[in-house]
């Protein structure tokens, strides 16, 4: 037996609560796994919250992140007794996550843990660390320098905001931070940022250009802080988008692409490559220092994830929450 948050659905009537769950409710995959820490994200707390339709099947055991002990494991890549990380490929939404004690996933989607990383501090990385590196590799790619100019780190008090800006500082960039928690600004300059702006100077509808200042972009927001990041990145300049927390829209203009030759990638975490993410996961356990990872995040029970979801999706919740799931 084991203790799971487990989403249960009837009709309208919605229920999430923490039960006791017996192995054999597991899915039949080929690799089972302790999970000793979980996290909860943005998308957890949609889910937990039933505040968006993420969850394809029901009942869920929701969860995107996990790392732990591979206990059984028919998968010829993967042994008893490794440590691994999950993140993404479904898990919380097609299939049970980690937000429990056990977990039954495909060997496929997991990566070794860093020798340099326990299963906590891989936890407060998580998803939204991966993913923030993954857009820090991706500006990396394109070229950009920290004496091409300042980077823009949008929402920037959640989770991919502060590894983003802890990052970024740290390979020498100028930093700015754009929230709309002005009582963040200190702890933001804490972590890296050089300057901390208010998110309505970029949330509102503009105009198709404005003035040249960012030599790159990480956005989490989408809809118009996105458009607006584009609207004012310099010539050459690049942006990468990897959330929607304003909004899934698009409502902007080329013109920021073909006057201004605006790079705009995009950043999937969830169906990332093998490849992508253990270049990923090396670069943060080489990069990410151990204290700029403790002040930025907290540790919860599965009990108080649930209690915490209304609160990450109302913007409420600082950094990354960590989720302890073992015992």
């Amino acid at each position: 037996m084991f203790k799971a948050i487990v989403l249960q659905r009837h009709g309208s009537e919605f229920d999430a609560s923490v039960r006791e769950l017996d192995d054999a409710e597991l899915p039949d995959f080929d690799v089972r796994l302790r999970v000793e820490y979980s996290s909860l994200n943005y998308k957890d707390a949609l889910a937990i919250a039933d505040r968006a339709p993420v969850v394809r099947r029901w009942p869920m055991v929701p969860g995107i992140d996990g790392a732990g002990v591979v206990e059984h494991s028919s998968h010829p890549h993967v042994k008893a007794g490794d440590r691994v990380i999950l993140n993404g490929w479904g898990a919380g939404e097609t299939h049970w996550g980690c937000l429990a004690g056990r977990a039954a996933l495909k060997g496929e989607w997991l990566v070794p843990l860093p020798a340099s990383l326990d299963a906590r501090t891989a936890m407060a990385i998580g998803t939204a660390g991966y993913t923030a590196m993954l857009c820090v590799q991706a500006l990396q790619r394109a070229g950009v320098r920290p004496d091409d100019g300042e980077i823009l780190v949008t929402g920037a008090a959640g989770g991919v905001g502060n590894v983003a800006i802890s990052l970024l500082a740290g390979r020498g960039f100028r930093v700015v931070a754009s929230t709309g928690r002005a009582s963040e600004a200190d702890y933001l300059k804490r972590i890296g940022a050089a300057e901390v702006i208010d998110r309505a100077t970029l949330s509102a509808p503009g105009k198709p250009l404005g003035k040249e200042r960012w030599a790159g972009v990480v956005d989490s927001v989408g809809s118009h802080t996105l458009v607006n990041a584009c609207a004012t990145t310099r010539y050459g300049g690049v942006v990468t988008a990897c959330g929607l927390a304003q909004g899934m829209d698009l409502p902007g203009s080329v013109a920021p692409f073909i006057l201004r030759g605006v790079t705009l990638i995009g950043i999937d975490s969830v169906m990332a490559p093998r490849e992508a993410r253990l270049a990923a996961w090396q670069q943060l356990a080489e990069e990410l220092e151990r204290e700029r990872v403790e002040a930025i995040s907290r540790e919860v029970t599965l009990d108080e994830a649930i209690g915490l979801a209304p609160a990450l999706l109302a913007g409420q919740v600082r950094g990354r929450t960590v989720v302890r799931v073992e015992g």
